[in-house]
């Protein structure tokens, strides 16, 4: 019995340490040892796999993946750090500024399968200790400093499926590479040769850069002049020797000093192609759209876009980053969401989002604005005044990019999607209907994330509607999105962008306010509670919208028809319906001055009666309607008779 104790102890002990010790002093080795900037904040007394760039195992208990791409670390990598990760399985220090040569320890990382160093200034020859990691399947060393041979011994990755080598200094002989490789690129470097036949079903840009490579792809490697043919003067008679010698000799003479001047022209020519198109591929191209992403090669599928740095190589470039907010949780660039792989989302009345899973597996989404009108500073003034914005039920704003032809929006992937899939996808049979705790959930979240827009944020929401409102997970817990917004397009837009939630006076004056929220908002606990989009047309009378068709029904105190028949199979829950729909009614009303502030509105729905069962979810959150204990919400009206009974 105390055996069985004592090996509960230890187990429960063990499942408590979920921060990988070992792990984290190599990390915090690393870090003390080289420069880097303000974006790797690491935090010692934090576990290290809540660590900006560090991934864990599903039991915390090893560093899974290290990724630090354009975070400022310079100068050499510092030994017996990054090798004591045992368990690491993808690294990545691309774009930033490290130099010197791999240490020689890195052959410790046997289970790494993935190496990201390009674009730094690394130097040395092929590093030996890569080609004892067989369990690699990438390797990306461009756009460095590399030199001397391809080593043979390249052969030992027998797992190897991407090969980038491309912008360095190696030279001699391409090694015959037996690895199935799906990318590979050794572009813009010294190489010599004949292309080994494993790897002449690359493409020609694969080899390009590298003058004296020869064979498929490239031109074939048999020599520009034929071999002399054999001497005339060894088939002809004796007698005729003397003057044919000498008319055959001036004929060889003109043809070799011909071939020679053309031979020079092609070469020169041939040169002045190769220098133009390496200027081509130095110079700085403008941001391609996301939409774009599939069409760029991406870093799984090969060829690198190093040379179209986008961040880098001229002052434009520099001035169009991706802006990132402090205490943000991503390490990438631009050039990463170029390379992504897009899915579309949606398209929305402000633009087109997208699903864009970047380098490694992290997934955000990025949001296409279309139709902005105000100058690049104040298109920053307002991501400042957004990107400021934290609250649980906000999904916050990660990042912006603003050039002349892209306008960009970072935010978080919310992988449970928004309430009107939920509520208004797949209605057929099979479908699991959204319960009433889940909806009570979703409009209290909602409430609070507009209550801190409001209070916190000082912002107008102006596009609420049930698409941006997105769930967390399962439990149902939400956000909103899409937030701030309206500034940016002009005042001929206003009216538009919130068609079938938008307030009467928005028709008129095309300016959202607090109160046109409140509305909106007000708009969508109709749609909670009946099941039907605002702009659903089987509300009965053609052009009807959703607050004047519940009111319609009210009056005629046919209550229970207005509520979502999904919701009828549920038992004891119509009286907390009827108090959520006057909150509603409350919120519609015609005349501004009459409806209730968000705060107000999250207070009414947390005092709605819902029993000890729901008390966490009805016990306030950290939000900003806490500022305003001592105010007493108005007091809702007698609720009206319902034609069904408990």
């Amino acid at each position: 019995m105390e055996l069985l104790i004592t090996l509960l102890v230890f187990l429960l002990s063990s499942r408590v340490n979920s921060d990988p010790t070992q792990d984290k002093q190599a990390l915090l080795a690393f870090l003390s040892k080289t420069p880097h900037s303000n974006r790797v904040n690491w935090n010692a007394s934090d576990s290290a796999c809540n660590w900006v760039g560090v991934q864990c195992d599903a039991s915390r208990s090893f560093v899974y993946s290290l990724r630090l791409p354009a975070v400022g670390l310079v100068g050499n990598l510092p030994p017996n750090t990054i090798s004591r990760l045992s368990q690491l399985r993808v690294l990545s220090f691309r774009s930033n500024g490290l130099t010197g040569e791999i240490p020689a320890d890195f052959s410790n990382l046997t289970f790494l399968r993935s190496l990201y160093l390009q674009k730094n200034q690394l130097s040395g020859e092929f590093p030996p200790s890569l080609t004892r990691l067989t369990r690699l399947n990438r390797l990306d060393l461009s756009s460095n400093n590399f030199s001397g041979a391809v080593p043979f011994s390249i052969n030992n990755l027998a797992n190897l499926t991407g090969l980038f080598l491309e912008n360095n200094k190696f030279s001699g002989k391409l090694p015959s590479v037996t690895a199935k490789l799906v990318g590979f690129n050794v572009s813009n470097n010294q190489l010599n040769g004949s292309i080994p036949e494993t790897l002449s079903r690359f493409p020609e840009a694969s080899f390009a850069g590298n003058l004296d490579l020869c064979g498929p792809p490239l031109k074939s490697c048999t020599p520009f002049f034929p071999a002399p043919a054999e001497s005339p003067t060894a088939i002809l008679p004796a007698g005729r020797v003397g003057k044919k010698s000498n008319k055959l000799s001036t004929g060889a003479i003109i043809a070799i000093v011909v071939g020679s001047f053309v031979g020079l022209v092609l070469l020169l020519l041939l040169l002045f192609c190769c220098l133009r198109k390496r200027r081509q591929r130095g110079a700085p191209k403008a941001p391609k759209p996301v939409v774009a992403a599939r069409s760029v090669p991406s870093a799984e599928a090969g060829t690198s876009s190093s040379k179209d740095d986008i961040t880098g190589g001229s002052a434009e470039a520099e001035r169009n980053k991706l802006v990132f907010f402090d205490g943000g949780i991503y390490s990438f660039d631009l050039e990463d969401l170029l390379r992504a792989s897009a899915e579309v989302l949606g398209k929305g009345s402000v633009g087109t989002s997208y699903k864009a899973v970047l380098e490694e597996g992290t997934t955000v989404v990025v949001k296409r604005l279309k139709d902005v009108v105000v100058s690049k500073r104040e298109f920053e003034v307002q991501m400042e005044v957004l990107g400021k914005i934290k609250h649980e039920n906000v999904v916050p704003l990660r990042a912006f990019y603003f050039s002349k032809d892209e306008k960009l929006l970072v935010y978080d992937y919310m992988p449970a999607g928004s309430l009107s899939a939920l509520l208004h996808g797949s209605r057929g049979s099979g479908r699991t209907p959204l319960d009433w705790d889940g909806r009570m959930r979703i409009a209290l979240g909602a409430s609070r994330g507009l209550a801190c827009l409001h209070m916190s944020g000082k912002v107008a929401h102006g596009n609420i509607k049930s698409s941006n409102i997105l769930l967390r997970g399962t439990d149902h817990h939400a956000s909103v999105s899409d937030f701030g917004l309206n500034p940016l397009f002009g005042n001929g837009a206003s009216s538009n962008r919130v068609a079938g939630y938008r307030a009467p006076e928005v028709v008129e004056t095309r300016k959202v306010t607090f109160k046109s929220d409140v509305y909106s908002f007000g708009v969508l606990l109709l749609e909670l509670l009946t099941g039907k989009a605002p702009n659903q047309a089987s509300l009965g009378e053609e052009g009807i919208d959703l607050p004047r068709w519940v009111q319609s029904v009210v009056r005629e105190e046919w209550t229970a028809e207005v509520f979502d028949a999904e919701l009828m199979r549920f038992q004891n829950i119509e009286e907390e319906m009827v108090q959520l729909l006057q909150i509603a009614m409350a919120c519609v009303s015609i005349v501004p001055d009459q409806r209730p502030t968000m705060q107000d509105v999250v207070r009414m729905i947390e005092d709605m009666n819902r029993g000890e069962t729901d008390e966490g979810m009805r016990q306030s959150s950290d939000d900003p309607s806490k500022e305003s204990e001592g105010h007493t919400p108005p007091q809702s009206r007698t609720p009206p008779r319902s034609s069904r009974t408990p």
